[in-house]
């Protein structure tokens, strides 16, 4: 599998982690930067990068990483498609995947360390999607909030 990663000026800690993270479970990364704390780079502009290289289908799954996590994932959400959730245990880095199609997975460099955000990557990585039953079903949902919440146009939802 080949996994997007993308880190601002203060997720840039946890960057050789990831890397080294994504390589021992077997999988492939693309960089997407950054290398270094400065200069400083907008979260919204790298989740845009990694949202942009998984659909345009060059990666399969994404990795974002800030100081909280929240922004990018925040950021990352408002993009159709991806279904980013920010982790700070491995149960939720697994689940999230399993139950909800998570495609993204968020972390913050300020509140993980680098071993458990290696084990968060791992987590992530090795899980699947059920796919099936109230799974399949409320993902269908959340693609339905997607269309109905258009930024285009708005549709009642009645």
């Amino acid at each position: 599998m080949k996994v997007a990663c993308g880190f601002d000026h203060r997720g840039v800690r946890l960057r050789d982690t990831v890397f080294a993270a994504v390589a021992e479970a077997g999988h492939e990364s693309i960089d997407l930067g950054v290398e270094t704390e400065q200069p400083r780079v907008d979260y919204p502009d790298v989740a845009r990068s990694v949202a942009a290289e998984m659909l345009r289908g060059a990666a399969e799954r994404g990795i974002l990483v800030c100081g909280s996590g929240a922004g990018v994932s925040i950021a990352a959400c408002k993009i159709r498609g991806i279904r980013a959730a920010m982790c700070h245990d491995t149960y939720s880095a697994h689940q999230s995947v399993e139950h909800d199609d998570m495609n993204v997975l968020c972390l913050g460099s300020e509140i993980v360390g680098p071993s458990l955000a290696g084990e968060l990557v791992q987590s992530f990585l090795r899980a699947t999607f059920v796919g099936e039953g109230r799974y399949l079903a409320r993902l269908e949902k959340v693609e339905e909030l997607e269309r109905l919440f258009d930024a285009d146009k708005m549709i009642d939802s009645e």
